[in-house]
């Protein structure tokens, strides 16, 4: 079982940049995906980016292609959300989750979740 610690959340103006990392911990498997989800009150919860961990493939949904840009960083097992040209549109809840072997864009295909950070885009 794999634990997540979300963290880099908080507000910014439209236009700003927040960067959000997924540290993980306890256990890991050799071939997985990390994906980026978000929720904002009153919608489903949504695909934002995924990331492979071997192969560092990545995959945006249309809504942040070309803004976000998902990373990793292998030594410390946690991976990035970098965050540019916010919009309020982007303001949600920020999860981040771990699943083994293929991508997926849905979130009951992922079993492991990290607590989730609040982000906010408001002038």
């Amino acid at each position: 079982q794999v634990q997540l610690v979300v963290s880099g959340g908080g507000l910014m103006q439209p236009g700003g940049s927040l960067r959000l990392s997924c540290a993980a911990s306890g256990r890991t498997f050799s071939t997985y995906f990390v994906g980026w989800f978000r929720q904002a009150p009153g919608n489903e919860r949504e695909f934002v980016a995924t990331i492979g961990w071997n192969s560092g493939s990545t995959y945006y949904a249309d809504s942040v292609k070309g803004r976000f840009t998902v990373s990793k960083d292998n030594a410390k097992n946690t991976v990035y959300l970098q965050m540019n040209s916010l919009k309020p549109e982007d303001t949600a809840v920020y999860y981040c989750a771990v699943r083994r072997f293929t991508i997926a864009t849905r979130p009951l295909d992922y079993g492991s979740w990290g607590q989730g950070t609040q982000v906010t885009v408001s002038s």
